[in-house]
């Protein structure tokens, strides 16, 4: 069976425990063993949120700095700060379209910029993926479908045991029936970042 660490990282109001939740049903409904946590809760909407999803029969949620196998980033600055948990030659996906923290909104405070945030990304993992997920959750029909883009993208890598397909069948399985097409058309968009047509 195959065993992956996964790191997931953003801030509150982005769906990044609802994607953990949807990426360990894709990975059970393959009867695949899964483990997950949540590392940091939000208190509230913009706080940092961090989860992990441990598939392939491991006995503890904790992921230890440097174990990480991929680092799924829902926000960039979130990605660049988690980067100590990646393993060496990991590999990273990460929405490049960032939420400003409150002090850099107000000019209290700076933030690297995507191009530093990539380069530090490529100086550590084996293989990287940015894709603007707010755009594409949008374009799908609600800017929360980006997280369905960011795994969709991750299941198009063949980095994690589920396929487009594995995830697009748990999404019609657990949402609403009324949220099942615009995140599977989110999923569409993120598998379309990864394996262009």
């Amino acid at each position: 069976m195959p065993k992956v660490r996964i790191f997931l990282t953003g801030v509150g109001g982005q769906g990044t425990l609802t994607a953990t939740i949807m990426l360990a049903r894709a990975a059970m409904d393959k009867g695949l063993a899964v483990t997950a946590g949540e590392v940091h809760g939000m208190a509230q909407r913009g706080g940092v949120v961090e989860s992990t999803l441990l598939i392939g029969g491991f006995k503890s949620p904790r992921i230890a700095r440097g174990e990480a196998d991929i680092l799924l980033g829902f926000e960039p600055l979130e990605t660049l700060r988690a980067l100590p948990y990646l393993a060496p030659g990991g590999l990273v996906v990460s929405n490049s379209e960032s939420i400003p923290a409150i002090g850099v909104t107000m000019g209290r405070e700076t933030a690297p910029g995507l191009d530093e945030i990539r380069a530090r990304v490529a100086a550590c993992a084996g293989r990287s993926v940015f894709l603007p997920c707010q755009t594409l959750g949008a374009k799908a029909g609600a800017l929360q479908c980006g997280n369905l883009a960011l795994l969709g993208a991750l299941c198009a890598t063949g980095a994690v045991p589920m396929t487009p397909a594995d995830l697009a069948a748990s999404v019609r399985k657990a949402l609403k029936p009324k949220l099942v097409d615009m995140n599977l058309k989110a999923v569409e968009y993120g598998v379309a970042e990864v394996r262009p047509a």
